[in-house]
């Protein structure tokens, strides 16, 4: 079970009002105003899926993002560029973890700023994942 909802202030509905989260029995909920009714949906339902679609995208592309990653840390050497693609390979292997330890609320906030926003129906069903894009090539590709 989960401690927090992972994606909290990040998740909105389809009027695109912030959904709220609350704890009930100590289980995280994302809380969505369907017109008046507050319907709680399990954290963990929405936040695997918002996962599940950003593992998708980094599918076959686990050699550039490492690579970019290693030059962000200043680690450019072999090694740990062969770790952090193997991590990125295996990523859902650390679901369970990232959902047990969450986001830190500086990250949330930071996501936020770059325009990462997750839009669900009353249903808790994820209907779209607003991910920040990288800057424009100066070429004027992507």
């Amino acid at each position: 079970m989960t401690k927090k909802a992972l994606f909290e202030g990040l998740v909105f509905d389809e009027a695109d009002r912030m959904v709220a989260t609350t704890l009930v029995g100590g289980e995280p909920f994302y809380v969505v105003n369907d017109q008046g009714f507050k319907r709680h949906i399990p954290s963990e339902q929405v936040d695997r899926q918002v996962l599940i679609q950003m593992q998708e995208l980094m599918k076959g592309n686990e050699g550039a993002i490492s690579e970019q990653t290693a030059k962000m840390l200043g680690q450019e050497d072999i090694f740990t560029r062969a770790m952090l693609e193997q991590q990125l390979k295996n990523i859902d292997r650390q679901f369970d973890q990232l959902l047990q330890t969450g986001i830190p609320e500086e990250g949330r906030a930071y996501l936020g700023m770059l325009g990462f926003k997750v839009v669900i129906n009353h249903h808790g069903e994820v209907i779209k994942v607003e991910q920040p894009s990288a800057p424009p090539d100066p070429d004027g590709e992507e």
